[in-house]
């Protein structure tokens, strides 16, 4: 097999980072024009971009059996590779669970910590970028930063909205319904910070 450059890694990094925006931004427009006789087809779109998510995950593991020399360590690659593609499969639990407990109307809460979500997954790609030129990059702390940031603002919204469910509605199976939404989304989120605080490990053993 021929040798990957330092720029393949980097690449396919980048890639992963995308698709977890696509899925992001899939699933808030799914959730801000919300119909439900149209979930099947977003659930299908949503599979299209997971599959190709772990696509690039079995790429980069194939790449590292015979890699001899690495940009950083093999074991970051892999944790990183890996923590990307679960930033996509936390948004398809998302939509799954809108899907398969037939959820028939958005609650505004939700739709608050999804686009929380997705600017987290859309800082988190910026801090991707600049990871090849870690050493350099004067903006890649900002963006560590405000997914961080953005992480703990989910994490207040997900209480409120938590409480808000549990003290308001009614019906036993919305409650069970939504709290399964309610707790993914905020996996979305919690996902984001893996990425950005595996980030921050790699960058602190190289430099």
């Amino acid at each position: 097999m021929a040798k990957k450059n330092d720029a393949f890694y980097f690449d396919n990094f980048m890639a992963s980072a995308n698709l977890a925006v696509q899925a992001a931004e899939l699933l808030y427009e799914v959730m801000n024009d919300f119909d439900p006789e149209a979930i099947e087809a977003s659930v299908n779109k949503m599979s299209e971009i997971e599959n190709a998510a772990d696509d690039i995950v079995h790429m980069v593991d194939d790449a590292l059996v015979t890699a001899f020399i690495t940009p950083i360590e093999r074991e970051d690659i892999s944790t990183l590779s890996n923590a990307l593609d679960t930033m996509v499969d936390r948004v398809e639990g998302v939509l799954h669970r809108i899907y398969f407990t037939n959820v028939r109307e958005i609650r505004p809460d939700s739709l608050e910590m999804a686009a929380k979500v997705l600017e987290a997954y859309e800082q988190m790609r910026e801090l991707v970028r600049e990871l090849p030129q870690f050493k350099r990059s004067k903006s890649l702390r900002e963006h560590v930063i405000a997914v961080n940031t953005l992480e703990s603002e989910c994490d207040a919204l997900y209480i409120d909205s938590m409480r808000r469910l549990h003290t308001t509605e009614p019906d036993l199976l919305t409650i069970v319904s939504w709290r399964d939404v309610y707790t993914f989304l905020e996996f979305c989120a919690d996902a984001s910070e893996y990425v950005a605080d595996t980030v921050e490990s790699i960058i602190m053993k190289n430099s």
